[in-house]
């Protein structure tokens, strides 16, 4: 079983709203997480999403992932919009 945490952004018009490596290796480095993705879209908007092997590992990380969450965002000029939780029920990737 696995879990995301989604978190959507309101970016800044001149900024894509990208975490440093600095911030990936932080998030990274937190027990029980699996992997990151940041995601851009249309009208400033953007999304993290990040993978955790369980429901303790993803309820172990809130704290320290809000930390990270907020100085990256007032690093990047973003607002935070929404912090989702979730159960993965499918994880495939084609080759």
């Amino acid at each position: 079983m696995m879990f995301a945490r989604v978190s959507t952004y309101q970016t800044s018009a001149d900024r894509t709203g990208e975490p440093s490596e600095e911030t990936v290796k932080r998030v990274l480095e937190l027990p029980g997480c699996r992997g990151i993705y940041y995601l851009k879209g249309d009208g400033n908007k953007a999304l993290s999403i990040t993978l955790w092997e369980s429901a303790e590992a993803i309820s172990g990380s809130r704290e320290a992932a809000a930390s990270i969450r907020t100085a990256t965002s007032a690093e990047q000029h973003m607002e935070i919009l929404a912090v989702e939780e979730f159960e993965v029920l499918t994880r495939d990737l084609k080759d």
